[in-house]
């Protein structure tokens, strides 16, 4: 169940991120998610370039006209003005996965990085993210790219998964 952290803010500041505890579906519909970016950054990246990459990944799996449902990166993280800023330049939500959903998807990723395991616990974040984001039922349709900064996987679930 994904759950929203609501606070005031500023005219014109972006929305704070979706804090995602358990299963990526909406309780109301039960209805599958569509394509989710799942990102990890380092902190000097700026926000076009997570925005080129998850382009990039769309581009390569052949889904450059789909509807891209969110972004998700790590709770600590989802806070950092370049995701932000990514997720608000895309015009989706960014979705701030906790360490126990990420941990959880992470026994699904499909690429391993030596250090994001000693740090994260999980072989890649960006799949991990984008797995918890996407729901229990998902799978990757993109493993893990990278750029000089960033990475990001693409997961979606249920019907919107590509044929």
């Amino acid at each position: 169940m994904i759950q929203a952290r609501i606070q005031a803010r500023a005219p014109g500041a972006p929305p704070p991120p979706t804090v995602l505890h358990g299963a990526a579906r909406d309780p109301a519909t039960e209805a599958p998610r569509a394509v989710v970016a799942g990102i990890g950054f380092r902190h000097a990246t700026l926000p076009e370039e997570i925005v080129a990459l998850v382009a990039e990944g769309l581009r390569q799996a052949d889904l450059a006209g789909a509807r891209l449902a969110a972004i998700a990166t790590a709770a600590d993280r989802a806070g950092d003005p370049a995701i932000r800023a990514a997720a608000e330049t895309l015009g989706v939500p960014l979705v701030a996965v906790d360490v126990e959903a990420l941990r959880e998807a992470g026994r699904r990723v499909v690429t391993r990085s030596v250090r994001i395991e000693a740090l994260r616990g999980v072989g890649s974040l960006a799949e991990a993210a984008a797995l918890a984001a996407a729901g229990p039922d998902a799978r990757l349709v993109l493993p893990r790219i990278a750029s000089a900064g960033a990475t990001c996987a693409l997961a979606a679930s249920g019907d919107a998964l590509p044929s």
